[in-house]
């Protein structure tokens, strides 16, 4: 049900033989593949190429994938999944920190690669898919609609917006902070128990009085379960 033609993805790694591993297996898939062996060239390429994804390596020479990502996140709106050898976590903080979505350790399987790579397309591309569907709804950004139950719910625009960053994020717990976050914006100055009063609406509207859908969990947020 999703559609992935269209969606340009950057591999970066300086091992030829993975390169050629995942770009004929992301070509299969239907992404368009670009591929890069060293971080100036990932650099220059995806100012041109413009990726929605880019699969990059943390140990390089020369520059490193550290550098990469953070040059990649200047130039505009990507999501970097890295690669390392390494199963550190002083690694993934440091790439976390630096704007990286994802990170993975060597080695891996191209099942969980493209997993992850879907999911974050879920995320921060839901208009490149078309539709989402998850469970009992169905999330169409171009028209800006959920669909429950086959029937289109009647949401303002914030509450689209909170309804659809749950559905994406599915299974996860969910913070206040988070959400004001993703939905409201990192400069929202309200009272975050403005969340409550929009779940409580979401939750009507829903016809979720037992909230089975969306379940609060006390002092760490929500998660919605389907």
């Amino acid at each position: 049900m999703q559609k992935l033609k269209g969606i340009k993805i950057l591999l970066v790694d300086d091992e030829p033989t993975i390169l050629e591993f995942l770009e004929m297996g992301l070509s299969n898939e239907g992404f368009e593949v670009q591929t890069a062996p060293d971080g100036m060239t990932a650099v220059t390429l995806a100012s041109q190429f413009e990726p929605h994804i880019v699969v990059l390596d943390v140990m390089m020479p020369g520059m490193d994938g550290f550098e990469v990502c953070r040059m990649l996140k200047k130039q505009g709106n990507v999501a970097v999944i890295m690669l390392t050898a390494k199963d550190e976590v002083e690694d993934r903080v440091k790439g976390l920190n630096l704007g990286a979505d994802d990170y993975m350790v060597k080695p891996f399987s191209f099942e969980e690669l493209l997993a992850r790579i879907q999911a974050r397309i879920r995320n921060q591309f839901p208009n490149l898919l078309g539709e989402v569907i998850s469970g009992p709804f169905r999330v169409d950004d171009r028209r800006r609609e959920i669909i429950y139950k086959d029937q289109v719910l009647e949401l303002s625009p914030t509450e689209y917006e909170l309804l659809k960053f749950m559905i994406l994020n599915q299974g996860l717990v969910l913070s206040k902070t988070m959400i004001l976050d993703k939905v409201w914006g990192y400069d929202f100055v309200g009272d975050e128990n403005i969340v409550e009063v929009y779940i409580r609406s979401l939750r009507d509207k829903l016809k979720d009085k037992d909230h089975q859908l969306i379940r609060t969990l006390r002092g760490a947020g929500y998660r919605m379960d389907l």
